[in-house]
C-alpha cells in the first residue's frame, strides 16, 4: 500500500476540496400554473408534466 513521503498541509488539502460544496438547484417555471419545479419533473402543485395533465393535484380543503 502507497504511503505518502510528506503529510498534506491543510491549506493543499482544503484547495483540492474546494468543489466539493453543494451546488443550488435549478427549478424550472412550469407553463400552466406558473409555478417552481425541479427540471423533468411535473409540477407538484397543477399536476402537470411538457403541457399535459399527468395526475389530478390535491386541492386544499378548509
Amino acid at each position: 500500500m502507497a504511503v505518502p513521503r510528506t503529510r498534506t498541509s491543510n491549506a493543499r488539502k482544503n484547495s483540492r476540496r474546494s468543489h466539493h460544496a453543494k451546488k443550488p438547484k435549478n427549478f424550472g417555471k412550469c407553463s400552466n400554473c406558473g409555478g417552481s419545479h425541479l427540471p423533468h419533473k411535473l409540477c407538484m402543485h397543477c399536476g402537470h408534466y411538457s403541457g399535459r395533465l399527468v395526475i389530478h393535484a390535491k386541492k386544499d380543503e378548509e
